[in-house]
């Protein structure tokens, strides 16, 4: 056979022939970088590392004219979600540390009354005691509001004698009115 002439086809369809080129088709090679992520050899003409999924043809681009390659890059904008979608975190806390407060404060305050004596105990972790003689208090007083008259609280203030401040006002009170005249009471029985 001569050179330029074409090779016989061993296959009798057609459709279904092989076709022989006398001469390998160049194939362009392709170069091979490492991934930014996971460091394996990736082909510089594929889109992403098949090991990892890192986008490499994307980080590869150089720059577009329209993109400043010198000095820092700002942002457009920035973008954060909205409280909206935070609403129930912020209205549970509310609901939450309201409650935590009023129990440590009513904790941190105790009225005691004995037969001889009146105590005020004061703060939760440090600690204030006040003693009292019924015989030394001037005055109880008792304040309320007219939603402390619907609840049965009120403030109590009681005036002494024997103190340097000369007053001690003790809020909320349940029932103030009963409490006065038990105080009265231990005052008398003296």
């Amino acid at each position: 056979m001569l050179e330029g002439s074409p090779t016989p086809n061993p296959n009798p369809n057609p459709k279904l022939s092989l076709s022989v080129s006398p001469k390998p088709a160049l194939i362009p090679s392709m170069a091979l970088i490492d991934c930014p992520e996971c460091r394996k050899p990736v082909s510089s003409e594929a889109r992403a590392c098949p090991g990892c999924g890192y986008p490499v043809v994307e980080k590869l681009k150089p720059a577009t004219p329209t993109q400043s390659t010198s000095g820092p890059r700002e942002p457009i904008a920035v973008v954060h979600p909205s409280w909206w979608g935070y609403f129930w975190y912020w209205f549970f806390f509310f609901l939450i540390v309201p409650p935590f407060i009023a129990w440590v404060k009513r904790s941190a305050t105790v009225l005691r009354i004995y037969r001889d004596r009146i105590t005020i105990e004061r703060g939760l972790f440090s600690k204030c005691y006040q003693d009292y003689h019924p015989k030394d208090i001037r005055s109880i007083d008792v304040d309320q509001t007219f939603f402390g008259r619907v609840l049965g609280i009120g403030d109590l203030t009681l005036s002494t004698a024997a103190s340097s401040e000369g007053t001690e006002i003790l809020l909320s009170i349940p029932n103030p009115q009963a409490v006065r005249e038990l105080i009265l009471a231990q005052r008398g029985n003296q």
